[in-house]
């Protein structure tokens, strides 16, 4: 807890003082701790990386994400192989790796990491396009960085290329499939079926999540794949209870990631970075100079974007522990000099992201991407089942930013069918009358039955951001469809 305040204060990512404490535990340290165990840490970074995609997946809201999923398949796909090439090229070339192993670097790098970009980009908002590309990537680019890993560490060499393009192709398609019918049918089940306890939602949503990695993998698809796609159908599909649900992911995701990086900082020995810190610093900066700006570029071509847009994207391809686990394929499978990549890729990790993460909030003001304005806040929903009444309770807070403040109750003009039952105003409850003046901080509870649920929710969020006249009128005046909706 204390490295999570540390860091949002510093603005570093909070994976460097976990892998920092795993170093201070490991046998260079003073805990002396002895572990080397690659295969162990492989297999727990894995089942880490399931939870932190499932958080992640959850908290991302396909209206923002939409617009931008084009853009973020193009930089999983094509971007990944511009990077993968050009780093492996300079790993080659410059450095003097083999080419098997300047093949799995540059696979194993070219994953970021959406954690470790949005730690520093917290304070500093950014357009909902640049932000949904790169939540999206770091949800996608993991499969096939993980199905090139995997072929480069195998024994023998890839005869063809497109045929792991092809293979590539079919364990993805796989892994969306699967991912996108198990959150369907998941968040089906959980509408449609109340629970005798509140609490076992958020282990329900996270076993659904955890059941599309499982199913995946064992399809021979991407299960990484299958469990955003699944965690991301989920948290967009309105399931009761769901603050609470969010949070206990968001505990999830921070155990995983503690518990990740300091393993990770336990398997390295400190000593033996140092023969491979100038290796990483130019593979680093071939990758962080060329490559991913390359790899944006050409990514980008068909789409029309500021090039203010692309600069960013192109600094903000952080690496977290995704490429650090990753490094610990060849290990498991024995290729030459594994430990060499492993230390390369630790380092080059470590360095770089000490260099970008504080530079990122100064870059997006320079290039004027930051807003110091802040948008209407949206209101928080939560809702819970009413099976026997076959309809849902739900909880609304009227936030300071909301323009509810001052609507009437009946200026709300609900749907048939859902009704404001209740009013807590400054610890006091009362039932409220149509006219009622609702105010900033007020806690409402809203009936509506399954048939209209959805229309009531819609309809709190226009009045929260248009006021009592939302709907009524569209944007230039004239009456709009939003009237006849009510």
């Amino acid at each position: 807890m204390a490295a999570v305040r540390i860091s949002s204060r510093s603005g570093l990512p909070s994976l460097l003082l976990y892998l920092g404490i795993g170093v201070a535990m490991g046998q260079d340290g003073i805990g002396n701790v002895s572990f080397s165990n690659a295969e162990l840490t492989q297999v727990i970074g894995y089942a880490a990386l399931v939870v932190i995609l499932a958080e992640g997946g959850l908290g991302t809201k396909w209206k923002e994400i939409e617009p931008a999923l084009p853009a973020a398949v193009m930089l999983s796909l094509v971007g990944v192989a511009v990077s993968v090439g050009v780093t492996a090229a300079g790993a080659h070339y410059v450095v003097g790796l083999e080419w098997r192993q300047a093949l799995i670097i540059g696979a194993v790098v070219s994953s970021t990491d959406a954690a470790a970009v949005f730690s520093v980009l917290r304070k500093v908002p950014l357009p909902s396009r640049v932000t949904g590309v790169l939540e999206a990537e770091s949800g996608f680019n993991d499969a096939p960085v993980v199905i090139l890993v995997v072929a480069f560490s195998t024994a023998g060499p890839v005869e063809h290329w497109y045929a792991l393009v092809g293979e590539i192709a079919l364990e993805l398609a796989i892994g969306a499939a699967i991912g996108i019918a198990v959150g369907w049918l998941g968040s089906f089940g959980l509408r449609h079926v109340a629970l005798p306890a509140s609490g076992l939602y958020p282990i329900a949503v996270m076993a659904i999540a955890v059941t599309a990695y499982a199913a995946g993998a064992m399809a021979h698809g991407s299960g990484f794949l299958a469990v955003y796609l699944a965690s991301m159908v989920l948290g967009n599909a309105k399931l009761p209870h769901w603050p609470a649900t969010r949070g206990f992911a968001e505990g999830l995701g921070w155990i995983a990631q503690i518990g990740m990086f300091v393993l990770l900082g336990l398997l390295v020995t400190p000593h033996d970075l140092v023969d491979d810190a100038w290796p990483a610093i130019v593979i680093g900066l071939v990758l962080t100079m060329v490559a991913r700006p390359l790899s944006v570029v050409l990514s980008l071509l068909p789409f029309r974007m500021p090039w203010q847009e692309k600069a960013l994207m192109s600094w903000a391809g952080l690496r977290g522990a995704v490429p650090i686990i990753l490094a610990t394929i060849p290990m498991v499978n024995g290729v030459d000099d594994s430990t060499r990549i492993f230390n390369i890729v630790f380092v080059l990790v470590v360095v770089y992201t000490l260099v970008q993460g504080p530079t990122l909030p100064w870059l997006a003001r320079m290039l004027r991407l930051g807003s110091d304005s802040a948008s209407a806040a949206d209101l928080g929903i939560e809702s819970a089942p009413l099976e026997r009444l076959r309809g849902h309770l739900l909880s609304v807070t009227i936030p300071e930013e909301s323009r509810m403040h001052g609507v009437e109750v009946s200026e709300l003009r609900m749907p048939s069918g859902a009704a404001v039952t209740l009013v807590v105003r400054e610890k006091q409850s009362f039932v409220p009358l149509p006219t009622t003046v609702l105010r900033h901080g007020d806690e409402l509870l809203v009936v509506a039955t399954d048939q209209v649920r959805d229309e009531a929710e819609a309809r709190l969020r226009a009045v929260a951001q248009g006021g009592k006249l939302a709907g009524w009128l569209s944007g230039n005046g004239t009456p709009g469809r939003g009237r006849r909706a009510q």
